[in-house]
């Protein structure tokens, strides 16, 4: 059976949105250097997974960055299965999309029934908050940063509920105050 692993950078206030600058609305990730370990901690998440599942904003981002990539980090992106969750988008132009339009939890769940490597989620803050509240999320990976921006787009937008989670792995990476943080849901 395959994981979904959601993997974020955040602030210390929770927010995810636009770490990289690309939206012109934050940037904040990229002020601090996370080191080697940090770069390593990503590198082996994405060779780890056979799949992309992202929200149709993230999924464009992607979209539109990745395959004019080159190097073994943008050809495993490029190379590997991506749903996109979106009722707007119908033909996807990244190589190996697919939309998924309707029933999200039970699509997710079948593809987690699969056999292989992890499902990795990246940004994606509506979905997120569905997978969630479906209880579907087998890890959070949080690259937390050492600033505060004030407004965004949150990890879990108000309302969502989050089982207990449980602290499996802590450690600084970097130079900057960057910590890697990995949660499961706590086993009742």
């Amino acid at each position: 059976m395959a994981r979904l692993i959601v993997s974020q950078f955040t602030t210390l206030d929770g927010v995810i949105e636009d770490p990289g600058g690309a939206e012109g609305v934050g940037g904040w990730a990229f002020r601090f250097e996370r080191g080697e370990e940090g770069d390593r901690f990503k590198y082996d998440e994405v060779m780890a997974s056979d799949a992309l599942l992202l929200g149709r904003l993230t999924y464009e981002g992607f979209a539109a960055a990745w395959p004019e990539r080159e190097g073994e980090f943008a050809d495993k992106f490029n190379g590997m299965a991506k749903y996109v969750v979106s009722t707007t988008l119908r033909d996807p132009g990244w190589n190996n999309s697919t939309v998924i339009a309707d029933d999200v939890p039970a699509r997710v769940r079948a593809l987690k029934e699969r056999e292989g490597g992890d499902i990795l989620v990246n940004g994606s803050p509506t979905l997120v908050g569905t997978l969630a509240a479906n209880d579907l999320v087998d890890e959070y990976r949080l690259m937390v940063f050492p600033t505060v921006v004030g407004g965004g787009k949150r990890l879990f937008p108000d309302g969502v509920t989050v089982t207990a989670l449980e602290l499996v792995e802590s450690r600084p990476v970097g130079d900057d105050g960057v910590v890697i943080l990995v949660y499961r849901p706590k086993q009742a």
